[in-house]
């Protein structure tokens, strides 16, 4: 929260942190050039790679945009893989093979949810190169979705696709200490498509995250709607990138909201969403992946997949048509 004060408002620490800021831009910069000019290895893959990241530290929908982006592969006849980092997984050996079994604790919570969602194989390791190896030596897979990679040149790909949180943009502008950005902010110029996660202008593609679905932590009861919860207070609870924008979608469904705002990855124990008061506790699908061990009949969570506008999907799927050849 701290940072979020330094990084999105006008907070006077950025403009002490700026010269770092400069300094860090600028070593990224030509770190970017020196891979374009070869003189760091960049290892291209025997099949197509989909880059999608983002420019700004923290939460900003990413994981629904590669779900959506199985289930699109899919649909064109693809057999898509995903390999990804692993952020905050603590195994002690990789690669890691993930499945909807898998520990968050050893792989990282996204990977597990997009094995879970995306039906597909996952492979994370913080080396991409070699995860992405691992990918297609166990796996039957034409295309690789590299989750949150579009810093990680060593990897070659064909298609970048960087996600934006339609809200609160890219804070300050700065690169990191000063602000939110890992990269500066023409590198976004560079990417073959740029996504905005709600709050968009009218010429840029715009995608929305809904869910009205409600789904028991513990599989003891049937989805039911969350209009069925309406009026109803309800404990909220997010440990993503922007935890208001899960809070704002369950006040759009009109229920009343006690918040629990967590840090994005929060490593829960079993004290941490137990009020004993009665009321229904819901939660991101995120969260859930790491809650589950823990769950009583209160606990459930809400899914909630990417949506675009008819231009956009068809921006999509033609980039992806022209770039990996696909019927």
């Amino acid at each position: 929260m701290r940072l979020d004060a330094v990084w999105y408002g006008r907070h006077p620490l950025s403009i002490v942190l700026a010269p770092l800021a400069c300094l860090y831009g600028g070593i990224m910069r030509l770190r970017r050039v020196l891979y374009r000019a070869g003189f760091f290895k960049c290892t291209r893959v025997p099949v197509p790679v989909i880059v999608v990241g983002n420019l700004s530290v923290g939460g900003t929908g990413k994981t629904p945009i590669v779900i959506y982006l199985i289930e699109l592969l899919r649909s064109s006849g693809k057999k898509p893989g995903v390999i990804s980092r692993g952020y905050r997984g603590q195994a002690t050996r990789w690669p890691q093979r993930v499945t909807a079994e898998s520990d968050p604790v050893l792989v990282g919570d996204e990977p597990v949810l997009i094995a879970q969602r995306g039906g597909c194989p996952v492979v994370v390791d913080p080396n991409r190169v070699r995860a992405a190896h691992a990918l297609l030596a166990d796996y039957d897979c034409d295309v690789i979705i590299s989750d949150d990679g579009l810093q990680h040149y060593a990897l070659a790909r064909d298609v970048e696709i960087a996600v934006v949180d339609g809200v609160r943009r890219h804070g300050n502008g700065r690169c990191l200490p000063a602000g939110p950005l890992r990269e500066p902010l023409s590198r976004l110029q560079e990417v073959d498509l740029l996504l905005i996660n709600g709050g968009g202008a009218a010429d840029e593609c715009v995608f929305d995250l809904v869910g009205d679905e409600v789904c028991a932590l513990d599989g003891g009861a049937a989805p039911r709607s969350l209009t069925a919860l309406r009026g109803h207070t309800v404990h909220a609870v997010a440990g993503i990138g922007r935890p208001a924008r899960f809070f704002e979608h369950l006040r759009r469904q009109h229920l009343q909201l006690i918040e629990h705002p967590f840090a994005d990855h929060h490593d829960y124990s079993a004290g941490d969403l137990r009020f004993d008061d009665g009321l229904p506790v819901l939660m991101t699908e995120k969260d859930a992946v790491k809650y589950r061990r823990y769950a009583r009949p209160e606990h459930a969570y809400v899914p909630v997949s990417a949506r675009f506008d008819e231009g956009c999907a068809a921006s999509v799927a033609a980039l992806l048509r022209r770039e990996l050849q696909m019927d």
